[in-house]
């Protein structure tokens, strides 16, 4: 079985590693423009040989881990050198732009559109790991245009590496992600901007910081390269995800402002119930 990996960060590293851990006589070989993170996966096992675009026609699968702005011309060149019996996959955070660029494309049915819903704020080859995607759901858009037996290839593949399969409309699937990733980066990257801002005058601010802001803001450290283009992309899901969480932080500010204390426990309180869906998803999982 051969693999090939066009681009070699976190979710592609981490699939190269549990792939050979799966399948020890399969050959994973690794695309990435950038020459430092492909010299680094190899020292680092991540993947066994390089290749180039050139080399795809005699790929089993091909997995493509880029930022979803660069996919969008990246996956028409791969379907059109690729052999008729590769699926290739692509893991971007956005799936309806995704799913429109090759919508008439020759191969369309050698593609299927997943976004594993799994990954740390860590990038590069470095920040692959083994397990990632043990028990973490797997978005499927338009599987209906997918070959079927390529189809079975590829969920062959997703379940020996653990994951959940969930079916979804490509615009659903934006609207939603919006709400539970994208906003929650969103808020990450701007609390940390805010405790910057006044780390500049106040020294002492990170000395008081406990593992509540750590975790809160962890997802800041996430790379910029990737996100921005996922906000262009699912730029008007996100907008109205935004005025929504801007109403919820106004409200609140009001009810401070008239010291309706009540009304506030009340509100954290109605949110509460926020430990039981989560207990419910993992009980699920």
């Amino acid at each position: 079985m051969k693999i090939y990996i066009i681009g070699i960060g976190l979710i592609g590293g981490s699939m190269a590693l549990d792939i050979k851990m799966l399948y020890p006589d399969a050959t994973v070989y690794g695309i990435d423009s950038n020459e430092k993170h492909l010299q680094e996966a190899l020292v680092l096992g991540v993947v066994d040989a390089a290749a180039s675009m050139d080399n795809l026609s005699d790929a089993d699968f091909v997995i493509l881990s880029v930022p979803v702005d660069v996919a969008l011309t990246v996956l028409p060149k791969v379907l059109d050198v690729i052999g008729d019996n590769s699926i290739v996959f692509e893991v971007g955070s956005t799936k309806a732009p995704i799913c429109n660029a090759v919508a008439n494309h020759p191969k369309r049915r050698n593609f299927i559109a997943t976004h594993p819903i799994a990954g740390t704020e860590f990038s590069g080859p470095s920040a692959a790991i083994k397990g990632l995607f043990e028990g973490k759901t797997n978005i499927i858009c338009e599987v209906e245009r997918t070959a079927f037996k390529l189809q079975e290839k590829a969920l062959e593949l997703f379940k020996a590496i653990g994951m959940r399969i969930r079916y979804m409309d490509p615009k659903a699937h934006d609207k939603h992600i919006a709400y539970v990733s994208h906003l929650s980066h969103i808020s990450a990257f701007m609390l940390g901007k805010t405790v910057i801002n006044k780390e500049k005058h106040e020294q002492d601010i990170f000395d008081m910081a406990g593992s509540g802001f750590e975790s809160t803001v962890r997802l800041a450290k996430s790379s910029p390269a990737m996100w921005t283009p996922i906000f262009k992309q699912n730029k008007v899901q996100v907008i109205e995800t935004l005025e929504e969480y801007i109403s919820n932080l106004t409200q609140f500010k009001d009810l401070l402002i008239k010291e309706d204390y009540n009304a506030i426990f009340e509100e954290m309180e109605s949110v509460n119930r926020i430990k039981e869906i989560l207990n419910g998803m993992n009980v699920k999982k």
